[in-house]
């Protein structure tokens, strides 16, 4: 499975590659903000895309929105991953299409929790 990590944050970004790996995915795409995710979309595919919501450009929920509006991007799962904890950001991420949530800090086994349940 291939995934595609979308956060500013260069070491959020490791984290989450890093994570992946430790549950046993290993092929993972990074892109740093939104507008670099639709882009790298729409050069290889990738089964789930796990993305910040805080971004410069473009940020997360602007990325899901854009997937769901289009044909070839509008059925790849999409984590959102964020410091965003109230539960009206919550809702408004699923309204927009994410088909789940993660607060940070999060644990592998939350991701691998939520991986589970996304792409089953």
């Amino acid at each position: 499975m291939r995934f595609l990590a979308v956060d500013d944050s260069p070491t959020m970004l490791r984290i989450i590659s890093n994570t992946l790996q430790r549950i046993g995915y290993s092929d993972v795409v990074q892109a740093s903000n939104g507008a670099e995710a639709l882009q790298k979309l729409q050069e290889q595919p990738v089964d789930v895309v796990i993305t910040d919501w805080n971004m410069p450009e473009m940020d997360g929920l602007e990325l899901v929105k854009a997937m769901r509006n289009n044909p070839k991007l509008k059925d790849i799962p999409v984590l959102m991953v964020t410091t965003r904890g109230v539960k009206e950001d919550i809702v408004e991420a699923v309204k927009a299409g994410a088909c789940s949530y993660i607060v940070k800090p999060f644990t592998p086994q939350v991701l691998k929790e939520k991986i589970q349940q996304i792409t089953s």
